[in-house]
Parts: structure tokens; sequence; C-alpha cells
């Protein structure tokens, strides 16, 4: 398979982009490489943002550590596989606006490396993956595991539509909240809600962040973000998303009967969080994704913050 359109001994691909082709992607056979970048393989932030709110269900309900462990090795499983298939999906809708975005232009099915038809057949063995993760739920978490795919396949549309499409994928890397909470009591109650509701925020925030890479060229093709929706007034906004965030959280940790120590521990996540607001400035993407990076510290701190109130 050609793969001329990536400049591997150079390490990432021209221009600015956040395809990574070092590391482990590089020593794959060549035939491999594109769908590694497919999956986003050489990404594994999103894996992780996708399978945090897992972890904060666990750190919350879980009967037990051996348990809690259990449902995070599946869950990392399950995030890698359907984070790969989202991104499979995104990219067959936007294959062409990415052939005009400087940040993506680089990737398989937009440089052509992997046809539509050889897509959605890693698109199906990654779906496997996830169904064999899925039907070692309950039933619970099975049938919101199922209607989860829903938002998945919905998301590639809403930034033609609509100026919050950060808010769609909201929904959608939200999910492992009220699937986590499924997963170890069989159900979803109020505090599945409020944890959904705090990891929604959350990615409203830290997805704008990561949109302002592609600000100039959403304006020039015609597609909606938050990014563009909030200009200038991106750190107000960003406060706002954290704060609510951070209280939701709070609320999520009574409601759960955390011990009081998680209040103090909740700290850590919240001064991580107002480093990214202090800091961004919009008009460095290489800066605006490194703060989106770090949002995976950020999540593991709320993690501990409630394990904290466990002990």
């Amino acid at each position: 398979m050609d793969m001329a359109p990536f400049r591997w001994n150079r390490g990432r691909v021209q221009g600015f982009t956040d395809i990574e082709t070092r590391g482990w992607v590089a020593h794959l056979p060549q035939g491999w490489r594109p769908y590694a970048l497919l999956a986003r393989l050489d990404r594994p932030i999103g894996s992780w943002l996708l399978v945090l709110p897992g972890f904060w269900a666990f750190a919350l309900t879980a009967p037990g550590w051996a348990e809690g462990l259990r449902l995070a090795v599946l869950f990392g499983i399950g995030a890698v596989a359907m984070r790969g298939a989202g991104c499979v999906v995104n990219d067959l809708w936007d294959r062409d606006i990415d052939r005009r975005v400087e940040r993506t232009r680089g990737r398989p099915l937009a440089a052509g490396t992997v046809t539509p038809r050889q897509a959605l057949a890693f698109l199906a063995a990654l779906c496997a993956i996830g169904l064999l993760v899925l039907v070692q739920l309950n039933r619970t978490a099975i049938l919101l595991g199922i209607a989860s795919l829903l938002p998945i396949l919905l998301y590639p549309l809403a930034k033609r539509v609509t100026n919050w499409p950060q808010a769609m994928l909201g929904l959608t890397f939200s999910w492992a909240a009220p699937e986590g909470i499924a997963a170890t009591t069989g159900q979803v109650d109020a505090l599945a809600l409020i944890l959904w509701a705090a990891a929604f925020c959350w990615i409203l925030g830290y997805d704008t962040i990561y949109a302002h890479q592609d600000r100039e060229d959403d304006a020039m093709v015609g597609i909606g973000s938050t990014a563009l929706r909030w200009g200038e007034r991106t750190r107000p906004f960003l406060a706002a998303c954290y704060t609510a965030t951070l209280l939701l959280l709070a609320v999520a940790g009574w409601v759960g009967g955390l011990a009081w120590t998680y209040l103090p521990a909740l700290l850590l996540p919240a001064a991580l969080l107002a480093r990214q607001v202090a800091t961004i400035d919009i008009h460095d993407p290489a800066g605006c994704l490194r703060l989106f990076k770090a949002n995976r510290e950020a999540g593991l701190a709320v993690a501990l913050a409630f394990l904290a109130g466990r002990l």
C-alpha cells in the first residue's frame, strides 16, 4: 500500500497536524500503518479521554478492587476499539472535508492510503472487538452500550448543521460514565446522570480547546464548532464548563455517599483545569493540543479524588 503522502522520516505529516508517525507505529508492517493511523492508535489520548468517565464510575461504585480492575481492563479494551470505530465513521463522513483542512489532510481516507471499502471492513473488525467486550457486562450495561451507537453515528453530521458539534461529542464521549455505573450497579440512576452531566461539561470544554486547532480551516470550509462560536471569548466559556464540571463532580461524590475526604482531593483536578483556563492561547494550535492532552491527568485526578473518598 502506497504510503507516499506520509513523510515517515520526519516523524510528522508535512504541515501542522496531530498525526504522529514516530514510535511504535513506524515499526509496524507498512500495510498496517494506515489502519493504525485511521483508528488513531498513534494518539492514545482519545482512548484515555473516552474511558476516563468510566474510571470515575468505578471509583465511585465498584463493589471491590478486583471487580473495579476487571471492569477497568474491559472498558480500556473497549475504549480503544470503539474510539477507533468512531474515528473510522468520522473519517468516512469527512474525507472530502479532511482534504481541505491542514491538520487532517494526511488522514488515510483523505490521503487515499485506505479505501472506503477497506475502512468499512476495518470498522466491522473494531465493532466485533467492542461487542466481545460488551457481552462481558450485565444486561443493563449491554443495552446502554448498544444505544451508544446512535451518537457515534450522528457526531460527524453535527458539525454540518450546528456550531455545537462539541456538544454531540460530549454526549458520545461521556457515555462511559452511565455505562460504568450500569456495569457496577445494574441500573442507571441519579448518580449515573449526574456523573454523565459532569463528563459532558468537561468534554465540551476540552474539545473546544481542541477545535481551536482547526478554527480558520473550519470557517473556510463552512463547518461549525464552539471554537468559532466563542472565538476570543473562549476563556470565560471554558471557565464556565470546568466550573460546572467540578460542581457536578462534588454533587456526584455526595450522592455516591463518599467520605468528606474526596472534597479536598478534588482540588487537584480543579487546579489542573484552572491552569488550562489561565494559559490557553487560541492562536497557538500546538499549545491548544498540549492543553487538550493535559486532560488525561485531570481525568485521572478525578478518579483518584473519588477513591480518596472511599478509603
